[in-house]
């Protein structure tokens, strides 16, 4: 027998988990629609979009080449084209790693971070308008199952592809 959904909390009605998978499914769908649109707007692909993205959040840690590729799961190869699509668009430069001069870090382009986050702001400030009904216990909570959820799926495409090898 499956388990009762928890009472609930702070006036939120009880839910079960294939309602949360669905909710989650409604999510990530408005979110492909969604990053799709935003990348046309930047002039951008959305893969193109994500290495970007990646760019932006490592800071001043600059990235290598080998680096983005682990974490868009593409080759070195296609990141190659990947940065010289980027570059050409004005969102990054790349540099000697000064500790290694044939690898090249990735860094991004000041007035490109701006645009970028030009588009994003609005929508982040209602996210974290969304964010400010929850608790910070339930923030937590809400932030360990997005963590655990990228690595499961990260670790489900990595089985995916070893059953294709």
């Amino acid at each position: 027998m499956p388990a009762e959904p928890t009472p609930p909390h702070h006036g939120r009605p009880a839910a079960t988990p294939a309602q949360a998978l669905a909710a989650m499914d409604d999510l990530i769908a408005a979110s492909m629609v969604g990053q799709q649109e935003m990348a046309q707007r930047l002039g951008l692909n959305v893969t193109d979009l994500t290495c970007f993205a990646y760019v932006i959040q490592a800071g001043e840690d600059l990235l290598t080449a080998g680096d983005l590729a682990t974490r868009v799961h593409v080759t070195t190869g296609a990141v190659t084209g990947i940065l010289n699509r980027l570059e050409r668009a004005g969102y990054v430069t790349r540099r000697p790693d000064p500790e290694d001069r044939r690898r090249v870090r990735v860094a991004a382009v000041p007035t490109a971070v701006a645009r970028v986050h030009a588009l994003y702001a609005p929508y982040y400030a209602r996210l974290d308008t969304l964010f400010a009904d929850y608790s910070p216990e339930e923030t937590a909570v809400l932030t360990d199952w997005f963590t655990r959820a990228t690595a499961l799926a990260h670790a489900y495409r990595e089985e995916l592809r070893l059953h294709d090898s």
